[in-house]
């Protein structure tokens, strides 16, 4: 693909524009950090469990492995020499920025009330923990008003350093490429906007420790080398904006018609994210790219099969040649066959003049026809001949006209099963799934969410002319948590409603959730906590929340509650008998009774993970 057609995520690192309304969350900086605040070090340590009766180890309900050093490094070693250095780079970045992501929804699921300075701090915290690297922070602040970040921090002991130092000896770059995809991971996905951290010295270099910077993504003027190995192909990057200069000298609508135009089209073929999901994806699509076979893209609807199906066209050798696509499900039955091969003049009543199909429109290039299950089976049938001979007729011609086209459909059904049930010809099926790509929904690839929503505030700033200053915290944790029935296109459609409704204040809830989407419990739970209401109210709230939930624990009789009421006004006569662990084990039965036996029921009614209930449940077991 030539260089000016690229994506790069560069372009995610221009600024938005002046200062606006300043974010609920307060200011956050090393004097505002104190190492006695909670989440501690030994508060992080309790949300690791380990099972040895079936061999899974546990960070609060998220599945760990304990591995030995050595082995990583062989593994990073031969990933080296076998890949080259920048692949390997961007392999373990990934890796980190998985990792990352992952632990920063923890610390929001666990501690959501927490100092956001804390909040920062618990990641070089369970960094620790984890035996990767300990982590001395220097200096780091985070401003609400402008949404920037900036830190300095120094590693000591890195594992990543030490097995480059094993492997290759003194090295002449900085090394720990898995650590630094950690910290973007995390505090990008703790912030809902990109963070780059860059290793200015390293230990695998000879220097006593390694020193890295973190900065907003706009904060940097060349963070395109560090940002490209976030990306598992070239063709994925985060669309193009216009620059600030470009900005400020177009008229009114903040965007001349052309720059509109080419942000429409760069919105439609941009392909964002990390995710391991949506990285085999990208993988798969750059190893069909270069042929002619037919491609069938499945998934659920708004998981971007067009988007990919672009894609697809622009890197691989029919680029210059047409793409055409059309919408099966939206072309009635009687016309489907007109739009795909095309009518000559006087074929039929109103037919006043012959006109070309999307065949012939096609040729040379590409032809991509979404939902074609919604075929009928006469227009299957016909599609099938072109399929298999190359050739069609016009409606009311007998004239065969060749064409040379690839083919990509895309279906949000399982077309195996519509073959099944007699909806759709097994024949035309097995002509299509030449290739199949599934695309992954949104809820399956949320490490993504961070980086579509940076994406998709810039754009839609930029396309409407508004001054966009991020999301309010449980704005972000709303959108990290949420199931996105309607995937990307609906991620896409709650940030361009929030950045309209907003006007330049941080995207929140009302903002966004107007149309009767449905929160899960754990945000509205952090919705009732009143974020923005002032001080007073947030921490009384969740008491009464908690201590509704714990009068209802209990089954009919209450049995629970009129317990500890009776022990606490000194009416029980056997306190032993009322130890702590014995009121745990009594509250986690009964919650599991009221549960009818439902663990994750009975977590969600306890306040803990089912992870941790499933713990103390084994731990209970043992020792009895």
């Amino acid at each position: 693909m030539p260089p000016s057609q690229r994506i790069s995520l560069a372009e995610m690192v221009r600024s938005q524009g002046s200062a606006a309304a300043p974010v609920q969350l307060s200011s956050a900086s090393t004097d505002r950090w104190s190492v006695d605040a909670h989440p501690t070090l030994a508060d992080l340590g309790e949300c690791l469990f380990f099972s040895p009766g079936d061999g899974r180890i546990w960070l609060n309900d998220q599945r760990m492995l304990l591995i030995h050093s050595r082995s990583m490094g062989t593994l990073r070693r031969e990933l080296i020499d076998n890949l080259g250095i920048d692949k390997a780079r961007g392999l373990l970045t990934r890796a980190g920025y998985i990792s990352g992501a992952r632990d920063a929804q923890l610390v929001r699921e666990r501690w959501p009330d927490a100092d956001p300075s804390t909040i920062l701090m618990a990641g070089t915290r369970l960094h620790t923990l984890e035996g990767v690297v300990k982590v001395i922070p220097v200096s780091f602040s985070y401003d609400p008003d402008s949404g920037r970040y900036e830190g300095e921090f120094l590693w000591h002991n890195s594992s990543e350093a030490d097995e480059h130092l094993a492997a290759y000896g003194i090295a002449t770059a900085p090394s720990c490429w898995q650590q630094i995809g950690y910290a973007i991971g995390y505090v990008s996905t703790l912030l809902g906007h990109l963070v780059i951290f860059r290793e200015v010295e390293c230990r695998a270099m000879g220097t006593p420790h390694c020193r890295v910077i973190g900065k907003s993504a706009e904060l940097w003027s060349d963070a395109e080398d560090d940002l490209r190995y976030l990306n598992a192909q070239d063709f994925v990057g985060s669309g193009m904006l216009a620059t600030d200069g470009e900005s400020a000298a177009t008229g009114a609508s903040g965007l001349s018609a052309e720059a509109v135009e080419a942000m429409e089209a760069d919105l439609t073929r941009a392909l964002v994210g990390t995710s391991s999901a949506f990285n085999a994806a990208c993988h798969l699509l750059n190893r069909v790219a270069p042929t002619d076979a037919t491609v069938l893209f499945t998934g659920e609807s708004g998981v971007g099969k067009e988007r990919f199906a672009r894609m697809l066209h622009q890197i691989g050798r029919r680029e210059r040649q047409p793409f055409v696509a059309i919408n099966c499900a939206a072309i009635p039955e009687t016309l489907i066959e007109t739009e795909l091969f095309g009518v000559e003049r006087g074929a039929y009543t109103g037919a006043t003049q012959s006109r070309a199909g999307r065949f012939e429109l096609a040729d040379g290039g590409t032809l991509f026809l979404d939902e074609v299950g919604t075929l009928s089976l006469v227009a299957q049938g016909k599609l099938l001949r072109v399929l298999q001979e190359g050739e069609f007729e016009r409606v009311g011609s007998t004239r065969p006209r060749k064409v040379k086209v690839r083919v990509v459909a895309a279906t949000n059904e399982d077309l195996a099963v519509a073959v099944r049930e007699g909806r759709f010809r097994q024949d035309l099926f097995f002509r299509l799934n030449v290739f199949p790509i599934h695309l992954p929904p949104l809820r399956e690839r949320r490490d993504d969410i961070p980086l579509l929503m940076h994406h998709f505030l810039k754009f839609y700033g930029q396309r409407h002319a508004i001054a966009v200053r991020g999301f309010t915290q449980r704005a972000v944790q709303a959108l990290l948590n949420y199931s996105f029935p309607g995937n990307i296109r609906e991620l896409q459609n709650l940030i361009e409603r929030g950045v309209i409704l907003a006007q330049g204040h941080p995207l929140d809830l009302p903002h966004m959730f107007i149309s009767g989407e449905t929160l899960n419990d754990e945000v509205l739970s952090l919705a009732l906590q009143g974020e923005g209401e002032g001080e007073t109210g947030t921490l009384a709230g969740r008491q009464e929340e908690r201590g509704k939930k714990a009068s209802q624990l209990p089954g009919p009789g209450g049995s629970l509650l009129e317990t500890v009421q009776q022990w606490r006004s000194g009416q029980q006569e056997d306190d032993a008998a009322l130890s702590l662990p014995a009121l745990e084990q009594t509250l986690i039965t009964e919650a599991i009774e009221r549960a009818g036996g439902n663990l994750s029921a009975a977590a969600r009614l306890l306040g803990i993970t089912r992870a941790q209930l499933a713990y103390r449940q084994q731990k209970k077991e043992s020792q009895g």
